[in-house]
């Protein structure tokens, strides 16, 4: 007999064992199907995670470096940072000249005031003073109405543009456009609204969408700029590489921070790679955490399946004397019971996947964009079999390793 054939005969004699004891099988496959939908679900939820971060912080560019007073990601080290000088907005200013026309320099501060509009109040928003520089260091655009202007921003007119939360939280389904709101004690008229943007919330970042941009001028005017530290957003030149104009800004910024050749930078260059490699590094450790967690359901189910082949070893003791007696190999026997527990695993990962599908679909619609997605569904179903073939093995070994006679003579 051929290895194909004896696979095959091996696989018609497991199924027809599964299908014999119906029962059985849905019952052991109850801990795999729980252990595939939390395995499924984890690597879903991270994955939607990982490309929600990624493209809400595709804003700020992979050409932008962002100078400010202190890192982004700090890391506990905050005092080694409390004492650096602001930047100022002047600084800006000589920063940009001795850049050159190539690269764009654009400004900005927040802060939080309460926004009102009519008897709709919003307390704590987040309010950023930039300038018309914005859109070219930016990928985000007002999905109608205007952004701020060079005009606006050099008249200090009291002009905003919305986030689509802010507007959906303020005016519903009013068109707000030309409408005026009062941020902190000023009053601004609504000139745009920006489009969808998402959140970059996961360390504490901004809600891109519950943002109100007004001219940095006025900015400066209402909430003072004396004892503030602004952020430079710095594009580079088109063609420009990253790294030689890093070291440009630096050097330029030095020179503006009067620093001698012996002292340390007092202002920080920031870039999107250090969010990504951050969230990365996060997504990781939770990752982790949360495959080891999902690994013990797996091996809970596991164990459920490694007794339920003991049992089935001793029901069929004598049924393997007889196929021992009549010429069937220790392989032959190996494999019956290994495909017999891979296949009760693999249809608890196939349940397992197509319950992750309405799961998944649940995320989607509550928490974040989510899908599982065809690696996901290969990674499911192949942990499946590998946790039958390992659960099944020593029942399968033990079983191949039956003496005929013994067998025969068992009760």
């Amino acid at each position: 007999m051929s290895r194909v054939h004896a696979s095959f005969e091996a696989f018609r004699i497991a199924l027809a064992a599964l299908r014999a004891n119906k029962a059985r099988g849905v019952l052991t496959t109850l801990g795999i199907i729980i252990g595939i939908v939390a395995v499924v679900t984890t690597m879903t939820a991270a994955n939607g995670l990982a490309n929600n971060f990624r493209e809400s912080v595709s804003v700020l560019g992979t050409d932008v470096l962002y100078v400010s007073r202190t890192p982004w990601i700090m890391q506990g080290r905050f005092f080694q940072f409390r004492n650096r000088p602001n930047l100022e907005l002047k600084d800006s200013e000589k920063l940009a000249r001795q850049l050159g026309s190539g690269a764009i320099v654009n400004p900005t501060d927040d802060t939080r005031r309460p926004v009102k509009y009519l008897s709709e109040v919003i307390e704590n928003a987040t309010v950023i003073g930039t300038t018309d520089k914005h859109m070219l260091v930016s990928s985000a655009v007002p999905e109608y109405g205007r952004f701020l202007t060079a005009y606006d921003v050099r008249l200090k007119r009291p002009v905003c543009v919305l986030g689509t939360t802010m507007r959906e939280q303020l005016f519903g389904d009013v068109d707000p456009i030309n409408k005026k709101i009062k941020v902190g004690r000023a009053e601004f008229r609504v000139i745009g609204v920006m489009e969808k943007q998402g959140s970059a919330g996961f360390f504490g970042g901004p809600d891109f969408d519950s943002q109100i941009f007004i001219p940095v001028t006025n900015f400066v005017k209402e909430f003072g700029g004396r004892n503030r530290s602004f952020a430079f957003a710095v594009k580079a030149p088109p063609g420009a590489d990253i790294g030689d104009f890093e070291y440009e800004v630096v050097g330029e910024m030095r020179k503006i921070r009067r620093l001698t050749p012996d002292e340390d930078d007092n202002f920080a260059i920031n870039k999107m790679d250090s969010l990504l490699d951050a969230f990365n590094n996060v997504m990781g450790v939770v990752l982790m955490i949360g495959m080891a967690v999902t690994g013990i359901s797996l091996f809970v189910g596991g164990v459920g399946v490694m007794n339920i082949m003991f049992v089935s070893v001793t029901e069929r003791t004598h049924e393997i004397g007889i196929r021992k007696a009549i010429g069937a190999k220790r392989r032959a026997i190996l494999q019956q019971f290994l495909l017999e527990s891979s296949a009760i695993c693999l249809a608890g990962g196939a349940i397992g996947v197509a319950l992750s599908f309405g799961v998944a679909a649940a995320i989607n619609k509550l928490v974040l964009p989510a899908s599982v997605s065809p690696p996901i569904v290969f990674i499911a179903l192949t942990v499946s079999v590998l946790v039958g073939v390992i659960s099944g093995f020593i029942p399968a070994w033990r079983a191949s390793r039956l003496n005929p006679i013994d067998a025969l003579h068992y009760e």
